[in-house]
């Protein structure tokens, strides 16, 4: 089995921000332990703006970017030093990978990444993963270590996603409020209200709250991985998952998953434009699966060229999937609304029918609201 672990920020610090050793050193043993039964695992850990607050002993982690990318500077080298120690005592190798979100936006170095991973893991070596915040601004950002874990999941097509919390799982309504809340022990599809649920709660020391977290089984839903929140304090929680006990949040993967390309189109691909589509073409895209023509296109957005990832969104302005364009954003503006026939009058020559084949157009279930 491939499983994909990752701890937040909350789990691996205390309070005062710095490094729980504690529990870092038990989850490093329950990770060699799986390892010793022949598991492949990915570590996805937060925790070097933490460390660089402890280090520093600051009590609040600072709201400029550069402020936080020097404490990741100096907290990342403390945090990997302490995980390579604790993996050295159980006989295990390590290696740090820092990632960028144009690490998965471009094909090519998505492509590469995976060739990386996948030769660790073939070794027996533990990677130790993390979002390289020491040189990230929000152009370039993942935004949060619950999504890059999902999208690493992905990725290295995991069997399973185990999202290591301070709480004990997805509840019904926020315990911090109501006393009378319950943990959703089985989620099997995904819907508005999941999100709603979700809130935005997160700490003073971490990024991600539950949102983040629905987000990223969204994206394992789509991607036949099936994921686990759980609280981190648990004891010998991983491998009391590992052996099927029922702990936490359990999200259940789609019967018919996405395949790889297409995730990477749904989830990874930047965005260069936007093209909107009457309510013909939004039906024959949903109902039937059919491929975008120029005559169902109302209007376009956005500079973007042959092989770019544009979205499309429909009559209510609703993001309801995105694709490889077969045209520039120039060419478009030219064809939309031309019937198929009439591309090669119009533009001189004709690529394709299509303004985007179905084999290169993935079908967002839960798109977000144009300009959201």
């Amino acid at each position: 089995m491939k499983i994909v672990v990752k701890v937040g920020t909350s789990t691996l610090t205390y309070e005062n921000g710095k490094l729980n050793l504690e529990i870092m050193e038990k989850l490093v043993r329950q990770i060699a332990n799986l390892l010793n039964r022949g598991e492949e695992v990915v570590l996805v850990t937060s925790g070097a703006i933490g460390a660089g607050m402890g280090k520093l002993n600051l009590k609040e982690k600072p709201k400029t970017i550069p402020e936080k990318q020097s404490l990741a500077a100096i907290g990342q080298g403390l945090l990997i030093e302490i995980y390579e120690k604790f993996f050295n005592e159980y006989g295990k190798i390590t290696a740090q990978v820092l990632l960028t979100k144009e690490d998965f936006s471009d094909r090519r170095r998505y492509l590469n990444v995976s060739y990386t991973l996948s030769n660790l893991l073939k070794w027996g070596v533990v990677p130790i993963i993390n979002e390289n915040d020491t040189v990230t601004v929000d152009e370039i950002k993942i935004g949060d270590n619950d999504t890059l874990a999902a999208l690493l999941a992905s990725l290295v097509e995991a069997d399973l996603l185990i999202i290591l919390t301070d709480i004990d799982g997805l509840y019904n309504k926020d315990p911090r409020i109501y006393k009378e809340a319950k943990i959703i022990e089985i989620v099997e599809e995904f819907s508005d209200e999941l999100f709603k649920i979700a809130g935005s709660a997160g700490t003073k020391r971490g990024t991600g709250g539950m949102y983040t977290k629905i987000q990223a089984a969204k994206i394992c839903w789509n991607s036949g991985v099936k994921m686990i929140i759980a609280n981190g304090k648990i004891d010998n929680v991983l491998n009391r998952i590992a052996n099927g006990e029922k702990i936490g949040t359990t999200f259940l993967p789609m019967k018919n998953p996405i395949n790889s390309r297409k995730i990477w189109i749904a989830f990874n691909a930047k965005v260069n434009g936007f093209l909107f589509i009457d309510e013909g073409a939004a039906k024959a895209i949903i109902k039937h699966g059919k491929s975008l023509l120029p005559s169902g296109v109302v209007k376009t957005e956005g500079d973007y060229d042959v092989g770019d990832c544009v979205a499309v969104v429909d009559h209510q302005e609703k993001e309801i999937a995105r694709g490889l364009i077969n045209y520039s954003s120039e060419e478009v503006e030219k064809i939309k609304g031309c019937k198929t026939h009439e591309i090669e009058k119009v533009l001189g020559y004709k690529y394709y029918d299509e303004v985007i084949h179905r084999n290169n157009l993935v079908i967002l279930e839960r798109g977000e609201k144009y300009g959201s």
